[in-house]
This record gives structure tokens, sequence and C-alpha cells, in this order.
């Protein structure tokens, strides 16, 4: 016995010391090893520093946007009201997210006004005696803060993946995003959904390690984004399939032993052999299947977890993840010692292993109840959120809408009816449908029409996607999809974003990329999977299309929202292209006012705005030339880039008859008559 407990303290000694010997040509690696503890931190916060001056400098500089002023007003009658009266056509609590920062700015509110909820935003912007530009601060900066935390979301699911490096990959996309940046950096509502669909898949994700844990934070990260908006309701099946996925996946890695007894037809690391049978180094349970030649699972020659090559490291499909982070799929090039039973204290659901014999069938009906109850979890837990958030707002649960909503007929007024969300949640169902139902304008690479292309968002998406994205998020995708170690993760990075984004391209409102922010934040993640251990060429051309999206982001400083690639001729030429939240939101309504103080003073100035700003709140003294007829307008026409677009008849013919005189923010055209 003393023999044996000295044999173990040399060892651990000798193994001590090993950790300090100097690895034979690599002098210097203890010293990268001391320095990566610090560096990755640091370059993680560098990146998003560098998000969060785009967004702030963007926020600061940038007017209302068109439908920030209805979310303001609505938030701020949620704190002074607490009811559900405007903007029901979505959920309160991206709205109540925007309160936080309102209750900071504390502007005064008169809740008898009335009118349509755009009534009510300006007259709390402009006619109040509040400031404009410090309520909107103070509105955007919780928007700003939770664009920055799914970044941190966007590393931590790329680095379980694939690695530090793929985080920090992922991240930098991300946090180069422009248009990430743009409306990251608004009172609105479309980051925030996306992000929170975007870490219901990264839990559900984590749930394949312990389900009891991250099943109920999915169901809650799910439930924040149906609560924010009504566009991510295609997520929901999809997540609740992948928490069932999630749950058998749980159930294959563990074992119960055979009903002859616990010890029967065990051995190996954790158990001993039946009396007079010698130990073999073979468990039956694992290897009596196992093919002609293949070594065993616990035999002394397995050093490498199975499905890896012996450069690589990575933990197979089926086998669980190394410790890069709960859930990776990355050792970092370690090897991995011999492999071990799973961890069953892990908070997993009731052991569902695959087994032979008579009872098979109970037990594939155990993993198939499993699975169902890990899906089911995920979609209460999100309806509960849902609930939640109506009861924040008012806990009695009124509904007085200022405006009427529309009656829904036939199936879909059917299907929104039993829907188990609050009264306010199928109303604002039934607003969305009759929006939908109406005929919208849409504009798309110089071509005006009256309705929806299917192909719009795809095509809109090929426009204001970083070239560097692009390249790096479509080649991910077939990554993850074809490479063994990251092929479990293809359904949880792929799925979600497909899926929503062909309920989008069915959409009748043409009017942005907004409606598939989802896509940039899963194609960041999707892009970490392309550098590939022992094949350096695939991480240099990794670093060098970041670096080519780095520049591309920096480039457009501070003007995001009109953003466009190099290949479609950068933000000067979006508005040929593309119009509405694409280019021209309204938000440049206060650069236009120092323009026209700078350049123009006393100028007659001619004006047709688009926005919900009110330009003579900034000082802009303009008349709209088409009230008067067109040989009276001289001076300075001034027009926003989506009337430029929409332009017909008289419009038409003074732009026509003018001549070009520069632009502001790239989303207002100034012309000379």
């Amino acid at each position: 016995m003393m023999t044996r407990e000295q044999h173990l303290v040399l060892t651990r000694e000798a193994a001590a010391g090993a950790t300090q010997r100097p690895v034979p040509g690599r002098p210097y690696a203890w010293l990268r090893r001391r320095h990566r503890r610090w560096l990755v931190p640091l370059l993680a916060v560098l990146l998003l520093a560098q998000m969060a001056t785009a967004m702030v400098t963007t926020a600061v500089q940038q007017t209302p946007t068109i439908d920030e002023p209805v979310y303001v007003a609505t938030a701020t009658d949620y704190l002074h009201e607490h009811r559900i009266r405007y903007n029901p056509e979505h959920p309160p609590l991206g709205k109540l997210l925007i309160a936080a920062g309102v209750a900071v700015a504390g502007p005064h509110y008169d809740p008898s006004y009335t009118g349509t909820q755009g009534d009510v935003g300006r007259h709390l912007l402009y006619e109040s005696g509040n400031d404009p530009w410090r309520v909107m601060l103070w509105a955007r900066l919780p928007v700003v803060a939770l664009t920055l935390l799914f970044g941190v979301v966007a590393f931590a699911f790329a680095r379980e993946l694939t690695g530090t490096a793929g985080g920090l990959v992922a991240l930098a996309l991300y946090a180069f995003s422009p248009d990430l940046i743009a409306h990251g950096s608004l009172a609105t509502l479309d980051v925030p959904a996306a992000g929170f669909v975007l870490t219901s898949a990264w839990l559900v994700w984590r749930a394949r390690r312990r389900p009891r844990v991250y099943l109920p934070l999915a169901g809650a990260a799910l439930g924040t984004a149906v609560a924010t908006k009504m566009s991510a309701l295609p997520a929901v099946p999809v997540l609740m399939a992948l928490a069932a996925v999630s749950v058998l996946t749980v159930g294959r890695r563990h074992r119960v032993p055979p009903a002859d007894g616990p010890d029967q037809n065990t051995s190996g690391p954790g158990h001993a052999p039946p009396s007079g049978v010698p130990h073999t180094g073979v468990r039956p349970d694992r290897d009596l299947a196992r093919p002609p030649g293949r070594p065993s699972s616990t035999g002394p020659d397995r050093t490498t977890p199975r499905g890896a090559g012996p450069d690589t490291g990575m933990a197979a499909a089926g086998e669980p993840p190394p410790s890069d982070g709960p859930g990776s799929l990355v050792d970092r090039g370690r090897r991995m010692p011999p492999s071990a039973p799973p961890d069953t204290g892990t908070g997993s659901f009731p052991d569902v292993p695959a087994a032979d014999g008579p009872h098979l069938s109970t037990v594939r009906w155990r993993r198939v109840l499993s699975a169902v109850a890990g899906a089911v979890v995920v979609a209460l837990v999100a309806i509960a959120v849902v609930w939640a958030t109506y009861l924040a707002v008012d806990p009695r649960l009124r509904f007085s809408p200022a405006e009427p909503v529309p009656a829904l007929h036939g199936l879909r007024g059917r299907l929104v009816d039993l829907l188990p969300v609050p009264e306010a949640y199928r109303a604002g169902m039934r607003v969305q449908f009759g929006l939908e139902d109406q005929p919208w304008q849409g504009y798309l690479f110089g071509h005006l029409y009256t309705g929806s292309l299917w192909y719009y968002l795809p095509a809109a998406l090929l426009v204001k996607t970083p070239l560097g994205l692009l390249a790096l998020g479509a080649a991910g995708a077939v990554a993850v999809a074809a490479v063994r170690r990251t092929r479990p993760a293809a359904p949880y990075v792929l799925l979600p974003p497909a899926v929503l984004l062909a309920a989008a391209m069915t959409g009748s409102r043409d009017f942005g990329t907004r409606y598939a922010l989802f896509v940039p934040m899963f194609l960041a993640v999707a892009a970490a999977c392309v550098p590939r251990p022992g094949r350096p060429w695939t991480a240099a051309a990794t670093a060098a299309l970041v670096l080519c999206t780095a520049v591309s982001s920096l480039r457009t400083f501070p003007y995001y929202l009109p953003y466009s690639n190099e290949a479609f001729g950068g933000p000067a030429q979006t508005h040929r292209l593309l119009h509405d939240s694409n280019v021209d939101w309204g938000q440049d309504l206060g650069r236009l006012a120092d323009r026209l103080r700078q350049r123009y003073p006393g100028e007659r100035v001619w004006l047709v705005y688009k926005g919900s700003g009110v330009p003579s709140s900034y000082g802009i003294r303009a008349t709209d030339p088409r009230t008067v007829p067109a040989e009276r307008v001289h001076g300075l026409l001034v027009v926003s880039d989506s009337a430029v677009a929409k332009a017909r008849g008289r419009l038409a013919e003074l732009i026509g008859s003018s001549r070009p005189a520069g632009d502001v923010g790239h989303s207002i055209s100034l012309y000379r008559r």
C-alpha cells in the first residue's frame, strides 16, 4: 500500500514538473500560454468597444427614424399609465426595454392627448417641451447595451463550436456588421428580436449537456423574442424540435445497466469485473458490437476521441465535447484521455439509453417522451414569458386600443383565437395580418413596384452585407454541415435563420434588411467553422476576409444605415438600388439642418422629407415644392432619397429639371434650381 502511494506521489510530482519544462522547439510556449489569459479578453473588449463607439456616435448624431417616436411614446405610456393602448402590433417587451432609458430621460407626457400612435410620438418629442435629442439618446442606449450582449452570445456560441479563435472570428464579424451597428443604435425592436432568437438557439445547443438547466433558459430567450416581435413566431417550432434533438442526444450518451444487475456486463473504468473473471479492458455494453479491427473504447491504444484523427484532437459527433467551454466541440489540439462514462450529475432528463433485449421498445418510448417533454418545456416557458410581459405592463391586462383592430376571418382568424396568449397579443396579430393584406410599394435595383418580390430580402442582403461576411458566412454554412466535427451543430446554426428568412420572404412589406437581421448574426457564428486544423491557408483566408469586413465597415462610419458593399458602389450608391430603412429612414434631419446653416445660410429651401421628425424643430425653414407651380420653385431643392426613388408626376419633373448639388448622409439629395 505504501509503495502504491509513493508511486502516485512521484507520478504527480513528475507531472507537475513536466508542465514547467519548455517544449523542444517552442521555448516561448509558456509565455504564449500566459499571455493568452489576457489577450483573448482584451481582443473581445476592443471589438465590443469599437462597436459601442460606432453605435453611440450614431445614436447621438441621428434624428428619430420613422418607427422610433411610436415606440418611445408607447414606452412612455407604459411608464405613466400602465396600459396597453398604442402599438399593439408589437408585444411590449422591447418597448419595456426602451422604457428603461426613457425613465432616465424623464420626459413630460400628456396622457390626455388623443391621436394615432404616430401623432402621440411627435407630440411627445416636439410639442411637450421635451428635448428630442436627450429623449432619443436615452431611449436608444438600452438597445445599444443589448446589442453588445448579443455580441458576447455570438462569441460564446462560436467558441463552443470551434474554439477561442473561432469565437473571435464570429465576434469580429458581428461587431463590424454595418446593419447590426445601424439598427443596434436605434430605439427599435429588430435587433432585440433577432438577438434573442440567437440566444435561444445557443442555449438549446448547450442543452445537449445539461437539458434541465438550459432548456428552460432557452424557452425564456425564445419567449423574449416572441414578446418583442411577432416575426419571431416561426422560430418557435424550430427551436422546439431542436430541443427534442438535444434531449435525444443526452439519451444516447447515458447508459443503463442490464436488467440482470448493475455489474453483470460492465467493466472498465469505475467498474469491477465479476468474481473470477479477469479484467480485459473490454466493456461488453460498448465493445461487443465493435467492428473487427477497431480498438476498444477503453483499451490502452485509445488515445484520441472517437471520430478524431491523430492530428486534430477534435471530438466526434456523438462524444461529449471537451472543456473549451460547455458544449464545445473543440479540444484545441490537446490529446484526450480514454473515454470515461458521461457525467450523470449534470442535471439531465431521465436517462434514456439505447438498449438491447426485451425492454428495447420501452426504452425507445422513454426517449421519445423525454424528447417531447423537452420541447414542451421550451414552449411552456416561452408562453409564460409572453404572459409575464403583458402583466408587467398592466397586472389587470386591460386593453383599450387607440385605433381600431381589424377583424380576421377564416382559418387565420381561428388559429389566432386558439393561441394561449393574452387578448392584446391576439389583437396585435390581427393588426399584423391586416397590414400584410395591404398593397405596399417596393423599390429594388431602380425598379418601383407595388406588392412584394419573394427574392427581395436575399437581394437586399446581398447588397448590404460586407463581402467578407458574405464569403465567410457562405463557406461556414457549408463547413458546419460538411465537416464531421461540427456537423452536430449544423441544425442549430442553420435551421433557425433559414426558417425565419423563408417566412420573412413571404411578407408583403419590402422595406429593408431590418426584417432579416438574424442572418448576419448566424452567419457570423457559422463563419467561425471555416478555419480547419492542419490547413493553415483556411486561417489565413479567414483573417484576410475579417480584415476586409472591418475596413469596409470603418469606411462607412458614421453613415451605417445607407451602407452597401463595394460590389454595389458603397453607401453613396445605395439609394439607386434600395429605399426606406435600407437608406433613408428620416435619420439625417439634424445633419441637414447643420448643412443648411453652414453652407446655405439665408437661402430659399424647398423640402420633400420622408420621416417622423419635424423640420422646424431643428431650425429648418422650408416649403413643400409640390404645393406651388413648378416655375416658382427656385433655390435649393432638398429631397429624401426614398421620395426620390418613388418620385412621379410633379416631383419627378422638378428633380429632372434640377442639377445635383450633393447629399447629406447618403440619404438626402440636394439639387439646384
